[in-house]
């Protein structure tokens, strides 16, 4: 058993107890992969992850990222977070102003941006319109009609996300998913606010895992969603996504496109720094 540096922040907000909560175990080098894995399903948290020293001499630091069912190749609140952590106890960049996390999807530049931190949405493995039968089933999980879908399109950055647009944040708001129905799919839904709003839009992040959980907020969908919409001309190249409203747990996701690059950046907020003896 070995004792390791322990933080629990929360990103894509300012204050404590909202955004989503993310795990962080320092200096993990010397613990196996089943030792990570059990530590992430007890902390039960959507992900935990572990920081490592790089073995691309290109990276400043490496991580892993676990649910508490599998590995991710990258997850984009874990991103921010780990970067925050790794930076809050002395980790110091090559570079004065971007910093470069390795993890299974390669390599992600991580920029300052004033007091939050963004990330280089990596490029979908995935894209194009969604098969007739998958878009079915989602209409019926959301208890829509299929014209009440705007548009539609694969936003699968590694996690597997497809996604819908609808009319407005209000409908968006009031969806009440049959997670059943969803299954296996990982789902995220945007629509718009009205004019005026603190937030131009508003995601959800439906995932049909077991009994289905829905995710506070989330930077892999936020990324590849803002590429999709960008590139649609359905959204302008800076913008504010609200998430996590239906849980209470409401964050801001602050969306940048720079020279056809998306930008994805938002705050952390730190709860717990301690110990863990693993």
């Amino acid at each position: 058993m070995s004792t390791h540096r322990f933080t629990q922040l929360d990103v894509f907000t300012d204050t404590p107890l909202f955004g989503n909560p993310l795990a962080v175990v320092h200096d993990a080098g010397d613990l196996t992969e089943a030792q990570m894995r059990a530590f992430a399903r007890w902390t039960h948290l959507s992900e935990t992850t572990f920081l490592l020293p790089p073995t691309d001499s290109a990276a400043d630091y490496r991580v892993r990222i676990f649910t508490p069912h599998r590995e991710l190749p990258f997850a984009g609140h874990p991103t921010l977070g780990s970067c925050h952590a790794w930076l809050a106890t002395g980790g110091t960049a090559r570079a004065v102003d971007e910093v470069v996390q390795q993890c299974a999807a390669g390599l992600i530049r991580i920029r300052r941006d004033g007091a939050r931190l963004a990330f280089a949405a990596p490029p979908c493995v995935r894209s194009g319109p969604l098969e007739a039968p998958l878009l079915a089933r989602i209409v019926a999980a959301l208890g829509l009609q299929p014209a009440d879908v705007l548009d539609h399109q694969w936003v699968d950055n590694g996690p597997g996300w497809c996604a819908v647009r609808l009319a407005s944040a209000e409908v968006v708001l009031a969806l009440e998913p049959d997670w059943s129905a969803l299954s296996d799919i990982k789902l995220g839904v945007v629509g718009p606010h009205t004019a005026g709003a603190t937030a131009q839009f508003e995601v959800r992040a439906l995932i049909g895992d077991g009994t289905g959980y829905e995710d506070p907020v989330t930077g892999s969908l936020n990324a590849s969603l803002a590429q999709w919409l960008i590139a649609s001309g359905a959204a302008p190249e800076r913008y504010v996504a609200a998430q996590g409203a239906r849980l209470n747990r409401g964050g801001r996701v602050f969306i940048e496109c720079i020279d056809g690059q998306v930008w994805v950046a938002g705050h952390c907020a730190d709860c717990i720094r301690g110990e863990v003896s693993l």
